[in-house]
């Protein structure tokens, strides 16, 4: 590459001008803050998983651009934090250039995966196999005109969540909500419920991987405004009944793991939590929130509109790129083959909930 350098580093090795360029060439791309494309994220990342590194891009001696990944057996990359990461990409200045499967050359890459590439990504989405739906809250123009749109186009749903709290304020106790709680027992709790919730529904329990926990409980302490967490918590008659953890930059607040008290199902928590929470970051600045790739019923109350998302890999020839193929391929088929079709997503649903009860029997 003409002009071009890549050099690899750990997370932990960019240095505080490095941060700050990252964030600037962000900024001039014009591409939303979400903070799980900031260095911020990369870092805590890579404290707790091994693999994680930044390929750092040079253009005529002048930072071009920083690719987060992670690196595994036989050079299989994947995103910085796959699974739990829901922004993916590489932050590149306009106008730059780059062949993707050079760039996994550079970075000793026979293979990336990613679930939750980002619109725009020229580099990346000639390489998805499947666009995604990703819900959007618009708040740029306040929560009261966001509550003047949602009770025009869902007037039954505003009331139900409103009927639904003063229901648990009078049965309960007093209903009391915190933006940004900092409450171990609220963030134990919530990855209490949370794993409960995976484990209902058959799919994989999150909070059962250390690592998971680990950058939860990272991010939980962190004071970076660009890649905040942020700890949301709806109390009833003073103890947590909902709660939800997200990032948050100065402008986007990204929408991570919401869950609630099933012995309080009955007020829907945490519908009235998330439209506290929506209240709360307009009233911080926060101009958009992304709900995150993947059906739900609240989501598609309370969106705004959907951006698109991409799953896929970019594969070079090779024992490496051949071995994914092989290993991760048939899986992301059978995905795709289930989610076109509704009847069928919906039985492999309810099987995943047959299964989850069975263990927990």
């Amino acid at each position: 590459m003409p002009g071009k350098r890549i050099s690899v580093l750990g997370p932990h090795e960019l240095s505080p001008d490095d941060h700050k360029m990252w964030r600037g060439i962000r900024e001039e791309s014009g591409a939303p803050a979400n903070p799980f494309l900031d260095p911020a994220f990369a870092t805590a990342v890579g404290r707790v998983r091994p693999g994680a590194r930044v390929a750092v891009l040079a253009e005529d001696g002048v930072a071009a651009g920083f690719f987060p990944f992670e690196k595994g057996p036989l050079g299989q990359g994947r995103a910085i934090g796959l699974g739990v990461s829901d922004s993916q990409g590489a932050v590149l200045r306009p106008g730059i250039g780059l062949d993707a499967r050079v760039l996994l050359r550079a970075c000793g890459l026979s293979s990336w995966e990613f679930d939750n590439l980002e619109a725009g990504q020229r580099t990346f989405v000639p390489h998805a196999d499947e666009e995604l739906a990703s819900p959007v809250v618009d708040l740029g123009d306040g929560f009261e005109r966001y509550r003047e749109r949602l009770r025009e186009r869902s007037p039954g749903f505003l009331r139900q969540i409103l009927a639904k709290e003063r229901k648990l304020a009078r049965q309960v106790g007093e209903v009391r909500f915190v933006h940004d709680a900092r409450d171990p027992r609220a963030l134990r709790a919530l990855m209490g419920w949370k794993s409960a919730q995976y484990r209902r529904t058959g799919r994989r329990d999150r909070f059962a991987q250390e690592w998971i926990t680990g950058l939860v409980e990272l991010l939980a302490r962190g004071e970076v405004p660009e890649c905040r967490g942020v700890l949301s918590v709806l109390y009833a008659g003073g103890r947590p009944v909902a709660a939800h953890f997200g990032l948050c930059s100065r402008t986007v607040l990204s929408w991570w793991f919401p869950a609630y008290d099933r012995a309080y199902g009955r007020y829907s928590p945490g519908l009235v939590l998330h439209l506290r929470m929506l209240e709360a970051a307009a009233a911080r600045g926060i101009e958009r929130v992304d709900l995150g790739s993947g059906p739900a019923r609240y989501k598609d109350s309370f969106k705004t509109r959907d951006d698109t998302v991409y799953e896929g890999a970019v594969v070079r020839p090779g024992p490496g790129g051949a071995a994914y193929l092989l290993g991760r391929e048939p899986a992301r088929v059978a995905r795709r083959f289930v989610r076109g079709r509704p009847r069928l997503a919906g039985a492999a649903a309810r099987t995943l909930a047959h299964l989850g009860r069975l263990r927990d029997r």
